[in-house]
């Protein structure tokens, strides 16, 4: 996923980041509000955490702004407040999960999973497709054979997939999300990566719609 970070903190910001990173997503860091506003106008973001507190404003602010331009970006505010007023505010205004700091970043990890799951209408981590069994939120496959172990390059685009069956995704789509990790895209790199997903998942994972781009096939 392509996850935009909203935190001034600077020890914080890096190590949420490179958790993030860790985990197999693409993280965008901005520290200030005009920052997040420039980012989130040019790329489709699949989750945003934001703080409340920034430099140049609150993060409702934005919030409340985002949720009234029809944005239905999954947000997860991080915040030191722990009132209960100030979670039903954050929650009204659009948020859709709300975490205390200091956090383990475990946890944090798991609200993502479950936060993106819900948001592409499927709020079980465990899923079949043919002959898979796919764990979302371990990025973990398990085939006839046992265990299929994908790059993170493979998983991005896989479960850009997974999160759209049925949906044709153009190739475009596919190299935006291996730009989010900082890979290098040239004009065959999609093709690459989806020759190497079905030599281990089976030739039918991926289909290719010529001309239009590639859907989650059925193995």
């Amino acid at each position: 996923m392509r996850i935009l970070l909203i935190e001034d903190d600077p020890g914080l910001g890096s190590a949420v980041r490179d958790q993030i990173a860790a985990d197999g997503h693409g993280p965008d860091w901005v520290q200030t509000l005009a920052d997040a506003e420039d980012a989130a106008r040019v790329t489709p973001y699949d989750l945003i955490l934001l703080d409340l507190m920034l430099p140049d404003g609150g993060g409702l602010g934005f919030l409340r702004r985002m949720r009234a331009q029809g944005s239905a970006t999954p947000v997860i505010i991080l915040t030191a407040r722990d009132r209960i007023t100030e979670r039903i505010e954050g929650l009204n205004a659009g948020a859709d999960d709300y975490i205390i700091k200091p956090f383990d970043l475990a946890e944090l990890s798991a609200r993502i999973g479950a936060g993106a799951r819900r948001y592409a209408g499927n709020p079980n981590p465990l899923i079949e497709l043919g002959d898979l069994a796919i764990d979302l939120s371990d990025h973990a496959i398990t085939g006839p054979e046992g265990r299929i172990d994908l790059s993170a390059r493979e998983w991005a685009i896989f479960e850009a997939l997974l999160s759209r069956p049925g949906a044709i995704l153009s190739k475009s789509a596919l190299e935006e999300r291996l730009y989010s990790l900082d890979a290098e895209v040239e004009s065959n790199t999609i093709e690459v990566y989806v020759s190497r997903l079905r030599k281990k998942l089976g030739a039918a994972a991926v289909e290719t719609i010529r001309g239009m781009g590639y859907r989650l096939g059925r193995p």
